[in-house]
């Protein structure tokens, strides 16, 4: 088994810099950077970064976006967004010193991903994105938006992980260790010793900057030149069936695979997903 080392380095908003945290597993001549969902963190993917830094003798880097996990929080929330997480993700590839990446990246870190890969010149080679794509339908973004700015204090670990097994049901039929796992990683302890949630709930901030509406990045899509695998929850109300059918036509033209008994989004711990990660990471 790989060892984990917990590592950060500095990132820079408007407001001053602010540490980024991240966890690193294996060494290698390749790298592989996973990015999380919205609320999330990078101990979601220890199942997964262990699997890879073995089995393709990679280096794998697990982050916490800005606001979340064991990063810092920033100053300014309306500083919360895409410009930021990109910037700070240039900064851990800069900090990292390779040339190029691998990205997985779920729900939010498949669109910084998706995002970063557009751009010239781009260090991302290969990119796996895990239940999300192009067009992001309303109804999606409102049901995440609901449950995203509410600050919640939890009497113990149970019940925190109870919440977490109602909220991300999508994440699919996980074991009672893997949302023993979760929850451990989900905590933050309040003043009072009830535990909170590990992530700033002022990165709602950027739901209330605009309407809600339906989110199109196809033109992003068609400027992507490396290649995706695109995972979908066959229950997912975030990456729809049409969306994911006009990503394996258009653009990068991606390979899909589909997961059974999951929506949004896929939790990567399972042996038959990370076996399909794997495979076309190791392609």
């Amino acid at each position: 088994m790989p060892t984990m080392t917990e590592r950060s380095f500095l990132g820079l908003s408007a407001t001053g810099f602010h540490r980024v945290a991240y966890t690193e597993w294996g060494t290698g001549p390749r790298t592989i950077v996973c990015v999380h969902g919205l609320t999330r963190n990078s101990r979601d993917f220890d199942v997964l970064a262990a699997d890879l830094a073995e089995t393709l003798k990679a280096r794998v880097v697990c982050p916490d976006v800005v606001g979340r996990g064991r990063s810092d929080r920033l100053v300014n929330p309306d500083n919360y967004g895409y410009p930021q997480y990109m910037s700070d993700m240039a900064a851990l590839i800069a900090r990292l010193d390779v040339e190029t990446v691998e990205w997985v990246g779920t729900s939010m870190g498949g669109l910084i991903g998706m995002l970063l890969a557009a751009q010239p010149n781009s260090p991302i080679s290969r990119m796996v994105i895990n239940d999300v794509g192009p067009f992001v339908p309303k109804a999606a973004l409102q049901r995440i938006a609901d449950y995203v700015g509410v600050e919640h204090a939890f009497e113990d670990l149970n019940k925190l992980e109870s919440y977490l097994r109602a909220t991300y049901a999508g994440f699919g039929k996980l074991t009672d260790a893997q949302w023993a796992h979760l929850a451990q990683h989900s905590a933050r302890g309040l003043p009072d010793g009830r535990l909170g949630l590990a992530y700033d709930t002022g990165i709602a901030r950027i739901f209330a900057q605009a309407p809600i509406g339906d989110v199109d990045l196809w033109p992003v899509w068609s400027m992507i030149r490396c290649p995706v695998l695109a995972i979908r929850g066959v229950d997912s109300d975030l990456l729809q069936p049409e969306t994911a059918r006009r990503m394996a036509e258009e653009g990068p033209k991606a390979k899909v695979v589909e997961i059974a008994e999951t929506g949004h989004a896929p939790a990567l711990m399972d042996p038959a997903q990370i076996a399909a990660i794997r495979d076309f990471l190791g392609a």
